[in-house]
């Protein structure tokens, strides 16, 4: 399996309206080729990294078609494109019914693994001025993903994207999300999830509590 990186995006920190709180969610594309370490891509940030940035959530990958969803649901939307929710990487072909927890890629010189899908917040709404477009994006499954870096390098656009390994076959992200968002999960099911290889720590640590929880008071 293997794909173009279409785009790449890298920002600093800017005020994010209304409030004007410092953000990492504006990004512009860049043709020249990245250095990519293990915190993420040189000269990006993130406003707070309690919940952004750090190894397990180096680089956000987001699918360029997701956009034509948004603008189907909001046509105001319509100028929305590849950048507009913070994500440093943009393709076509990949998507969350085709990436698995722990797929591992090649892309120019670095190897990356997917660690996690994105956790849509309350930040969207404010980047695109739209009420409940975060809730959206989670009920949709359309949140993109985040990397953790296997091997830092360098790469640009144009880049081809190359699947090396996928550790977990039954795990794409969509699958993921569906069970992991489910009101009452079923317990076995999420302890299976939180033992995949790839996934993110704290998010394996989180689903094994929640099974434990579960099997204690009644399973599903």
């Amino acid at each position: 399996m293997s794909t173009i990186l279409d785009a790449l995006f890298i920002g600093g920190l800017r005020p994010l309206p209304p409030e004007g709180q410092l953000s990492g969610i504006f990004k512009e594309a860049t043709r020249a080729p990245a250095a990519l370490g293990l915190q993420g891509l040189a000269g990006d940030r993130q406003g707070d990294p309690r919940y952004h940035g750090g190894p397990e959530k180096a680089v956000h990958h987001y699918p360029a078609g997701h956009y034509a969803t948004l603008a189907k649901r909001w046509p105001q939307l319509d100028w929305a494109g590849p950048g507009t929710l913070g994500e440093n990487l943009s393709s076509t072909g990949l998507d969350e019914s085709t990436v698995h927890i722990g797929d591992i890629y090649r892309i120019g010189t670095a190897l990356l693994q997917v660690s996690q899908p994105r956790t849509p917040c309350w930040k969207i709404n404010h980047r695109l001025d739209v009420e409940g477009a975060s809730l959206f994006v989670a009920e949709q499954g359309i949140t993109g993903w985040y990397y953790r870096v296997l091997e830092p390098g360098l790469l640009a656009a144009g880049d081809a994207i190359l699947l090396e390994e996928r550790p977990n076959p039954e795990l794409d992200l969509a699958r993921y999300w569906r069970l992991t968002q489910a009101h009452r999960p079923d317990p076995e099911q999420l302890a299976r999830i939180a033992a995949a290889p790839g996934l993110a720590p704290d998010k394996a640590a989180r689903h094994r509590q929640r099974a434990e929880w579960l099997r204690q008071h009644g399973g599903i």
